[in-house]
């Protein structure tokens, strides 16, 4: 976790962490440990980077110790992504995709229909979904988006094994201050907003975000990525650089920390056991396996003008980074993408004969390789921007070690 974050705490005890609000000091990120990436970021190398998007997150962290349901410890949040921005009312063209199914994403059934996405995209955990999908109408009903009715996006992963998930602490106030926050620059990585309970690729995961630049004909386009990654928690199969370090990293190494105080899943042993996937059920002698393994949102944006049939296939590109990664989409992870395009501000309308341009078939390979070096390049920085973090029944999620990932390849 970035260090601002604990000083914020110390001085806000039992308030929410405001994360993203402004500028902060750059954590950590994947290129600084010498891992290599294919394509040209941009200057911020975030989703930011595509003009106009801008981002706001809110960051809750209160607590430790044994698992209170409805106190806590909380460990959770909201990330909000603002196509245009947090003043405009102006709909982007969309497209979504689901590489497996075992998540949530809220408005994809009218955005297929439609091809439309208005208002803000919203990331939490599992069971916020609907708090901040109430928030997020809330959001377009006071700030004028004209329709009668709004189905927004909005999208989860599961972070209770961090966090008190059932004490429903992600609020509508505090939604609405992760979209009142929202500004454009640096993203805030790692452990804050949405992914602030979220493992990823064997560590522990959560926000990451980069960028791509690209020309066609003659013309330079960008494309962003925003994760949140809670897929691979194990990380068996995790891939570096193209790279196969599961043998070199000490993956999935996560563990309570305190063995007075009783596990909330079967799933991880204490910290002294020397235990492997499956964990003994001490109270009926039986093996429980585990029943899911996280999940992971991605949202691409791009300035190029690409329209809804084009940004469908272009969400359907992430896939191939996790397939970079190492992960196989597992039987109990929502993998679910949806990708939007900034081009054509003020042009699109449902009421009269709109002008747009459009991108060329042929050229789209540009933009899916673009996608898939951002979505790599973003998951990893998820993981390289955060430390180990203790939650709920002190069960700790291993951070990644930076400096045994140095020196992997520093060998190269």
């Amino acid at each position: 976790m970035h260090p601002g974050i604990y000083r914020a705490i110390a001085i806000l005890t039992f308030l929410p962490v405001f994360a993203g609000m402004a500028t902060t000091e750059a954590s950590e990120r994947a290129r600084d440990l010498g891992i290599p990436f294919g394509g040209e970021p941009g200057t911020l190398n975030a989703i930011t980077d595509v003009a106009g998007v801008e981002v706001g997150q809110v960051t809750l962290i209160e607590g430790k110790g044994a698992l209170k349901v409805g106190t806590g410890p909380i460990r959770t949040g909201v990330t909000v992504i603002h196509p245009r921005g947090k003043n405009s009312t102006d709909p982007v063209f969309g497209g979504w995709f689901t590489l497996n199914a075992s998540g949530e994403m809220t408005g994809t059934t009218w955005l297929e229909e439609r091809g439309l996405i208005d208002g803000p995209i919203a990331i939490t955990n599992t069971h916020s979904v609907g708090v901040v999908r109430d928030a997020s109408v809330s959001w377009m009903v006071d700030h004028g988006w004209p329709a009668d009715w709004h189905a927004p996006i909005v999208a989860e992963t599961y972070d209770g094994i961090l966090n008190d998930i059932n004490g429903f602490h992600v609020t509508k106030a505090i939604a609405l201050q992760a979209m009142a926050n929202a500004s454009s620059g640096p993203v805030q990585e790692g452990s804050v907003g949405g992914g602030t309970g979220m493992i990823c690729d064997g560590f522990k995961g959560g926000i990451g975000t980069s960028s791509r630049k690209f020309k066609v004909l003659d013309q330079e386009f960008t494309v962003g990525v925003l994760v949140q990654c809670n897929y691979g928690w194990d990380g068996t199969d995790l891939r570096l650089g193209g790279k196969l370090v599961n043998k070199s990293l000490p993956v999935g190494e996560h563990c309570f920390t305190d063995r007075s105080l009783k596990r909330h899943h079967e799933w991880y042993p204490y910290c002294d056991d020397a235990i492997g996937d499956v964990v003994s059920d001490t109270r009926n002698d039986t093996i429980v396996p585990r029943t899911r393994d996280g999940s992971i949102i991605v949202v691409v944006a791009t300035d190029a003008p690409l329209l809804p049939h084009q940004l469908q296939r272009v969400a359907k590109r992430p896939s191939l980074a996790l397939g970079r990664l190492g992960s196989v989409s597992s039987d109990g992870s929502g993998d679910i993408f949806v990708a939007f395009s900034t081009a054509a501000p003020g042009a699109i309308s449902e009421n009269t004969l709109s002008q747009v341009a459009m991108y060329p078939n042929n050229q789209l390979t540009a933009v899916f390789k673009a996608t898939v070096q951002a979505t790599e390049e973003a998951i990893v920085n998820s993981m390289a921007a955060t430390d180990t973090i203790i939650g709920v029944d002190g069960f700790s999620a291993k951070g990644m070690p930076r400096d045994k990932v140095r020196e992997i390849f520093k060998q190269n």
